[in-house]
């Protein structure tokens, strides 16, 4: 837990004018009393790596940093049909909780803090019925201040502060993200070789998804895996189709180690082999990522990797035929939005659309070393789309790797998995000799 130690202390330094309360996801239903398997609140996890619901941190900082965690006391009879609970002594000796108390002595023990600050740090959103609670707490103290108390005036998200430090991870999160990503790439791989005419879109879901949780990893959100004309759906997650001779196969798949999740895609011919229309548009993508990686550099804006990809498909577009006119008027204009619809990059850590603002002041964000963020461009041509040569119609292609900025270059986390055509090719061939 020293990571979770550093990044408190961290946080207090710029918080030290009051306390935080951050409170754990709630359980999710599923269906009548089946429930999804949790998932913790990606800022209460990065503050505590506690993984449990029906918890709550209240951080101290001053005179000392001290974690005040409220978790579920041991319960023989609910461990029994639920699994083991870390407890009171677990949260303090596992966790490293400064104090602990049970769930239920939340409020009063809050409202007693509420009494002696200046300022609430809350975090908004995790369980909303707790964000209900906050103000009546808040009212309770405040009405206090006659007989001297020093009441919260001050109520603050805490998530402006978190998220700042979120964007820049530390080891302990490129750990995870390199395994995660190391995964993913494996996975990605297994897929490629698998694939053949005939299979379904679900038995590949299920040959990805095997391979993360052989690994001790989960999916960090639903896998894609869209065959034919389902690889022009952005987030398709049906995964229902039978895959044909010829079609493009786009997985837009990635594990999740540690509450940190990879975010990988890659295009490849079920056939094994591209056609010709398809590597044209192929390899169009491909050097649109590989020009807004290259853009991915400390100093230059988070728009800079989307400029760069921008250009590259707006000029192979062009040279297609599926645009006409002058690059530079399309690049200003909104036509190819038809065809590529979305924006390059996106930040990427504990959440896959992760933590962070894009912007500064209305200005997009210098990139600095310790970011990570995603390229993703892509090209997706309706299979109705009759202003296109018929060769196009129906085809998806995009191509997405993580990056780490760094001092120089950026190091790109999923590289092993396969994206040069030549490379998929090569791969795919090598399954099936004989």
């Amino acid at each position: 837990m020293e990571a979770q130690r550093s990044r408190r202390e961290a946080y207090a330094r710029l918080t030290a004018d009051g306390v935080t309360l951050l409170v754990a996801a709630p359980t999710a239903r599923r269906s009548n009393d089946v429930d999804y398997e949790y998932r913790p609140d990606s800022d209460f996890y990065y503050l505590t790596g506690f993984p449990e619901p029906e918890a709550a941190l209240l951080l101290v900082p001053a005179p000392e940093v001290r974690m005040i965690l409220f978790v579920r006391p041991r319960n023989p009879e609910r461990e029994t049909w639920d699994g083991p609970r870390a407890g009171l002594d677990g949260a303090r000796d596992l966790y490293g909780a400064d104090e602990v108390f049970p769930i239920d002595e939340l409020e009063a023990v809050v409202r007693r803090h509420l009494e002696a600050c200046d300022r609430l740090y809350f975090g908004f959103g995790a369980d909303p019925a707790m964000d209900a609670k906050i103000p009546t707490w808040l009212n309770h103290a405040r009405g206090r201040r006659r007989g001297g108390v020093n009441a919260v005036h001050t109520v603050s998200d805490a998530a402006t502060v978190l998220h700042e430090l979120r964007l820049r991870k530390d080891e302990h999160d490129l750990a995870a993200l390199r395994r995660a990503a190391e995964i993913s790439a494996r996975a990605h791989r297994a897929a490629m070789q698998a694939a053949r005419p005939g299979l379904w879109e679900y038995e590949l879901e299920a040959l990805i998804e095997y391979h993360f949780a052989a690994a001790g990893a989960t999916f960090g959100y639903p896998s894609i895996v869209g065959s034919g004309r389902n690889a022009t759906i952005l987030h398709y997650i049906e995964n229902r189709r039978r895959i044909e001779p010829g079609d493009l196969i786009l997985i837009d798949a990635a594990a999740e180690v540690d509450c940190l999740t990879a975010d990988l895609t890659r295009t490849f011919p079920v056939d094994g082999r591209f056609t010709r229309p398809q590597r044209e548009l192929y390899e169009i993508v491909l050097e649109a990522e590989i020009a807004a990686i290259d853009a991915a550099r400390p100093g230059a804006s988070f728009d800079a990797p989307h400029t760069a990809a921008l250009r590259v498909l707006v000029s192979g577009l062009l040279r297609l035929g599926l645009l006409q006119g002058e690059l530079e008027e399309h690049l200003v204009g909104t036509a190819y939005r038809r065809y590529f619809m979305h924006r390059t990059s996106h930040w990427l850590g504990m959440d896959v659309h992760d933590a962070g603002s894009y912007k500064l002041g209305g200005e997009w964000r210098p990139l600095e070393s310790g970011m990570v963020l995603t390229v993703e461009p892509g090209l997706y041509i309706p299979i109705d789309d009759e202003t296109v040569p018929e060769q196009y119609r129906g085809l998806g292609v995009r191509i997405e790797d993580d990056l780490l900025v760094t001092t120089t270059e950026p190091e790109v986390l999923t590289a092993a998995a396969p994206k040069l055509a030549q490379e998929i090719e090569a791969l795919m061939s090598a399954t099936r000799v004989g």
